[in-house]
């Protein structure tokens, strides 16, 4: 995910530019639970419908990877999909509901772990911003740091682009 922030005309329009081509071709998305919503265990309710209240960003479907089951979510051109099972049962289903087009992992960062560790990843965006949150998570080990190099490298002072591909 990124972080919007305000830091003049330059900035908006690097950061612009990158979620736009970020969306483009995107036929599905995959997700941790934490990244759907604070709740952990098992769903009491339907309730909890995400972080971004009526409209969420996704214009596809979307799976989210959870160890308790519960029904679809349909809201606003976006269906959620809460899915048990391996990851790469997981990224079939993603798969074919994309319909050709690209999967996305949206986080957090434990899902893309799992990703990576199991080499299913092929590119990643990750954007940097200067903002100290706590202590955080790695999103690399040293292995699978090493299966990836940067190949683009954009930056204002509100945030830097590394676009990475699997060498």
């Amino acid at each position: 995910a990124m972080l919007g922030m305000e830091a003049g005309d330059v900035e908006e329009s690097v950061d612009d530019g990158f979620l736009a081509e970020g969306d483009e071709g995107i036929g599905a998305t995959i997700m941790g639970r934490n990244m759907f919503g604070p709740i952990r265990g098992d769903w009491p309710d339907e309730s909890w419908q995400g972080w971004w209240g009526d409209e969420p960003p996704y214009h596809h479907p979307v799976f989210v990877l959870t160890h308790y089951p519960r029904p679809d979510l349909v809201m606003q051109g976006t269906t959620f999909h809460f899915v048990t099972g391996s990851i790469e049962s997981v990224l079939v289903k993603a798969q074919e509901a994309a319909n050709g087009r690209d999967i996305r992992l949206g986080g957090g960062v434990a899902t893309i772990q799992q990703y990576l560790r199991a080499g299913l990843v092929d590119s990643l965006h990750i954007a940097v911003a200067p903002v100290l949150l706590g202590s955080g998570e790695r999103l690399f080990d040293a292995s699978a740091a090493a299966s990836y190099s940067v190949v683009e490298t954009i930056g204002s002072t509100a945030v830097t682009h590394y676009r990475l591909s699997r060498v």
